[in-house]
């Protein structure tokens, strides 16, 4: 089953930035700086998970995954809204 996730990230170092930036663009929409809607069935979770950790510092660096629920369900106003400058989902290839 796959689940939406919003995830948000604090990377201290600018190249370690770029690379999980990187990373998550093979998971999830970019919506803002350093934030990423993913649908992701378990194990790509966990191998979005391990990519990132193989480039963060631990210590230094924070990313924040919550979980929204069922990924099933359309996203639209009612889910996600913005203030200020609209929300534009690009549409996605699927990667297998």
């Amino acid at each position: 089953m796959r689940r939406r996730y919003l995830v948000t990230y604090d990377i201290t170092d600018e190249k370690r930035l770029k690379k999980v930036f990187k990373v998550m663009k093979d998971y999830g929409d970019h919506l803002q700086f350093s934030v990423f809607l993913c649908d992701l069935n378990e194990i790509e979770k966990i191998r979005m998970e391990s990519a990132i950790r193989s480039f963060m510092n631990e210590k230094s660096d924070q990313v924040l995954i919550v979980d929204l629920g069922i990924a099933s369900r359309q996203v639209d106003e009612e889910s996600f809204y913005a203030l200020g400058r609209p929300l534009a989902f690009q549409p996605r290839a699927k990667i297998v």
